[in-house]
């Protein structure tokens, strides 16, 4: 009886893996069709005073046996500026609610020892304050997202940091910021004014925020040329109301609306799933909940598009990313989590999603950039490893300030348990180079894709690029074994590509 029992599972192994075959997906674009610019900025990072992300992570401070530039490693420094990190938002999240900017100013021995109450109860020391940031984004040739405290601050505060930062006169702050090193003022391409004013930032009403951002907007004064863009705090996840509301009742000195989506496995915050230790349901959970952004991203543009006719208004996705639950044996405030070809694909899936929204879409920081979240890089005492997220991000590089080229796509679908995702993602565009690129994702973690290429205005040949994939759908890089997941060189045939499971390729279209 066993016999046959075993003969009728083997024939019936048998039977499905004949009965499985490769996705297929269909692309048709014009390539002398062109969309909007995707901005730089969509490929923007995060840095909160949170767990180990700026102390540790990314500053050591100047006597720091870690090599180091101004206090930030040399490491870590050197590998974010591979990956062209455009903008950094900071000091919160959440932290910037709570944080007063004279804190982090003057002698750093001088500086007031607070509490972090959001993050883990920690001590704050202020050690990375204004002209650190600054420092920072200068080393790594980006642009500064500055987020100011409404909730627990004040119009004169938030006035005064402005003055502080930007202002090229005499004036008593700006010859502070002067006594404490810094000569020239800063540049800020984007200043926030609160974070999750709906939650952590204070849980108002949107009605009552609007009122609030217009009073405080108004005294975001700055000499010519030196305004930032101001950011107007927004919803989350289905929410549409405050986008709603914020763009109907402010009429100035708004330029966008930020938006917040975590990617939870389980769609719970009190059990959101393992980092590292999950099978094919998960994964395909996973990426459910990720691709639900889209809808999300559209019913928000959509209430844009009715209280903003002309598009003046940007909609900022500036928290977005993977979220699971804290590792055992580590501070859970801390947020760190390692990450695997699970989160690149994750990664790649949203990229795409943010390209094909980017004439609303102008920037997007994922959370964190360092050791917190879906991070680029972690780190342990003086070792560094590159995430499998990191390299995306690297490979992606070159849509940054592309231009989108519109295109139509037709796949199978990724199926589990009576649920579809689609089982190919893409995007097209021009680079600023001039040569045309495109990325494929394959989100089944089982099966491979043939895509088909319906291409006019340029006879295309062959794709040559680079493609990230693994053994395992688990696999993660490690201090130990740093590049279980790295990039490979790709090439393929126009009319004969195929893409692994589980992959993304970022390749040029070639003549």
């Amino acid at each position: 009886m066993l016999r046959t029992l075993t003969a009728v599972a083997c024939a019936t192994l048998t039977l499905s893996a004949a009965i499985a075959k490769p996705h297929e997906a269909t692309i048709s674009a014009d390539l002398t069709q062109t969309g909007p610019q995707i901005n730089k900025d969509i490929y923007g990072q995060f840095a909160e005073h949170l767990g180990r992300g700026i102390y540790e992570g990314l500053w050591v401070g100047k006597d720091s046996d870690i090599p180091n530039t101004k206090g930030f490693r040399n490491d870590v420094i050197n590998a974010l500026k591979d990956i062209k990190v455009p903008l950094v938002r900071w000091p919160g999240g959440c932290f910037a609610d709570e944080y007063h900017w004279r804190d982090g100013v003057g002698p750093a021995d001088e500086r007031p020892v607070k509490v972090n109450t959001h993050w883990g109860g920690v001590e704050e020391t202020n050690a990375v304050g204004t002209h650190e940031f600054f420092d920072l984004v200068e080393l790594l040739g980006a642009d500064a997202y500055v987020n100011g405290n409404l909730g627990s601050g004040s119009v004169r505060e938030m006035a005064e940091w402005m003055e502080y930062m930007t202002s090229d006169k005499n004036s008593t702050l700006a010859n502070e910021r002067r006594a404490n090193g810094r000569e020239e003022p800063w540049d800020i391409a984007y200043f926030g004014i609160g974070n999750e004013s709906w939650g952590c930032g204070g849980h108002m009403r949107p009605q009552y925020y609007v009122d609030l951002y217009r009073q405080y907007a108004t005294f975001m004064k700055t000499p010519p040329g030196k305004r930032p863009k101001l950011v107007g705090s927004g919803g989350h996840t289905e929410d549409t109301e405050w986008t709603d509301v914020l763009s109907a009742n402010i009429d100035r000195d708004m330029d966008g609306i930020s938006y917040h989506f975590y990617t939870l496995p389980t769609s719970e915050w009190s059990k959101k799933g393992h980092a590292t230790d999950f099978d094919n349901t998960m994964w395909f959970k996973t990426l459910e909940r990720t691709l639900r952004i889209d809808k999300y991203i559209a019913d928000n543009i959509a209430m844009l598009d009715k209280n903003d006719p002309e598009g003046e208004l940007g909609f900022y996705v500036d928290e977005w990313g993977t979220w699971y639950d804290a590792e055992e044996g580590r501070e859970p405030g801390f947020l760190y989590q390692q990450n695997t070809l699970r989160d690149a694909v994750v990664a790649a899936v949203n990229f795409n999603i943010f390209h094909h929204y980017a004439e609303r879409v102008h920037m997007t920081n994922i959370a964190q950039m360092v050791n917190v979240l879906q991070a680029m890089i972690l780190t342990d005492g003086a070792e560094m490893v590159k995430t499998p997220t990191y390299h995306v991000y690297g490979m992606y590089k070159v849509f940054q300030d592309a231009t989108a080229i519109p295109f139509s796509i037709n796949t199978s679908k990724y199926s589990q348990d009576g649920e579809s995702v689609p089982a190919v993602t893409a995007s097209i565009a021009k680079g600023d180079n001039g040569k045309l690129y495109i990325a494929l994702v394959n989100l089944d973690p089982a099966e491979k894709a043939t895509v088909s290429l319906d291409l006019e205005g340029m006879k295309v040949s062959a794709l040559k690029g680079q493609i990230l994939t693994a053994d395992n759908i688990t696999d993660k890089n490690t201090f130990a074994k740093k590049n279980v997941v790295k990039p490979t060189a790709f090439s393929a045939k126009a009319d004969d590509l195929t893409l692994p499971a589980k992959s993304i390729v970022v390749a040029e279209l070639v003549k």
